[in-house]
């Protein structure tokens, strides 16, 4: 998955990695985590702890308007709940949220995050500001990639495991959180006028999974975090702000758009033999399949298109022909293309085409009626490329603690 491709690095700042608080379903102490929770589960929480049966569904209302609208990290904040009740919620479960252990933000404000979900699972996010004139959170649905495109960085590093909704859903809140975005109430009982804490207008609103992982190797944990994300008693982030982006897995393509988020296909070449020979889920889904499925996406219009994500590798993809096989390959399709420039890592096989030979590709796409702009390359001071930085973070961070242990009399 590609939400931005940047090459250069800058020194991290490392965050107390004690403060980063695992996120299984319970704490040392028995306490359940509330962050992450649909408002079922909160709701059977509340009826194992005793909340009466009659109660249990406006009191899950409550929390979960708490929680997700306000993002309280304070139960004595819940004030139109009862003291004595706060106390019994304190009691049962936590509000803690997962501990951001690397926080970098580029000249350009792009911002990348290393989030510990629980011991072993970190996850990366990426903020983009200024993206459809506010901004964008890329987020991970995995954690690893069973993928192996060979321009793709993420592809190198095993699969650990696939996220959990409440995971996805706390990567937005963790973002949240940096940049001070949860609502102030302006008289908060009896009243729905709220202002947003920084003073301005939203930055968080649009969603992209475009992060580590192939979201569709995960449907039905992406599906439930978008109805968390989308809730508007909660995050509200409308379902037409949320990109869902995938490599090609065919058969969940109408299954993931019956959640009505908008489609991204990380394509990257238009006909067989190349797209396999970069990318190999070409094989199991070739692009004719791939493409049938695109035209079949629900509610597809010109008012609704598809993304497609085409990174420009110098001599594999990018001639005359390439971009002819392109424009007769999306015809019919209401589309537009993704012009990625190419940023080399590390032992990278590719080379990014000359920017002349880009501008050349997009005017041919342009003049066949197709939206093909080229991405502005952001947050190239921070190396804030999906898919590259937990590795480049576990790197950097095993350089510090080698340096420290020679150091160290």
């Amino acid at each position: 998955m590609l939400c931005a491709y940047i090459a250069s690095t800058m020194p991290t700042t490392l965050l107390d990695t004690k403060a980063a608080t695992p996120l299984a379903g319970r704490t040392a102490d028995g306490r359940v985590r509330l962050p992450g929770l649909s408002r079922a589960e909160i709701a059977a929480h509340l009826a194992e702890m005793g909340v009466e049966a009659k109660k249990v569904r406006m009191r899950a209302n409550q929390i979960f308007n708490w929680v997700y609208h306000w993002g309280v990290t304070d139960f004595a904040a819940m004030t139109n709940i009862a003291k004595g009740f706060r106390a019994d919620l304190e009691a049962h479960f936590t509000l803690a949220r997962p501990g951001v252990i690397e926080r970098q933000v580029s000249r350009d404000g792009t911002r990348k995050y290393l989030i510990r979900m629980a011991p072993g699972i970190e996850v990366e996010s990426v903020f983009i500001p200024d993206v459809s004139r506010s901004g964008a959170l890329c987020v991970s649905s995995q954690v690893g990639c069973t993928l192996t495109c060979t321009f793709c960085h993420t592809g190198t590093q095993r699969l650990v495991r696939n996220l959990t909704p409440a995971e996805i859903v706390l990567q937005v809140m963790a973002c949240r959180d940096d940049l001070g975005e949860w609502p102030a109430a302006k008289g908060r009982e009896g009243t729905d006028v709220t202002e947003w804490r920084h003073g301005g207008d939203r930055k968080l609103v649009n969603i992209v999974f475009m992060g580590m992982g192939e979201p569709l190797y995960n449907t039905d944990n992406v599906i439930e975090s978008i109805d968390l994300i989308s809730d508007d008693q909660g995050l509200s982030i409308g379902r037409r702000r949320i990109t869902v982006s995938t490599s090609g897995v065919v058969p969940d393509i109408a299954k993931v758009g019956a959640a009505n988020p908008m489609l991204a296909i990380s394509l990257h070449a238009a006909d067989d033999e190349t797209r396999t020979r970069i990318m190999p889920i070409n094989k199991k889904y070739p692009l004719d399949d791939l493409l049938q499925a695109c035209r079949d996406y629900p509610g597809l219009s010109n008012a609704r298109r598809i993304t497609f994500e085409y990174v420009m590798l110098k001599g594999v993809n990018d001639t005359p022909q390439h971009a002819r096989n392109l424009i007769t390959k999306l015809q019919g399709i209401p589309a537009k293309v993704n012009l990625i420039p190419f940023n080399p890592w590390p032992g990278s096989p590719y080379e990014c085409s000359d920017m002349d030979v880009i501008e050349d590709f997009a005017r041919r796409l342009k003049k066949a009626g197709l939206a093909a702009p080229v991405r502005k390359t952001r947050g190239e001071d921070i190396m804030a490329a999906c898919g590259q930085l937990k590795s480049e973070s576990e790197k950097q961070r095993a350089s510090v603690l080698r340096k420290a242990a020679k150091a160290a009399p």
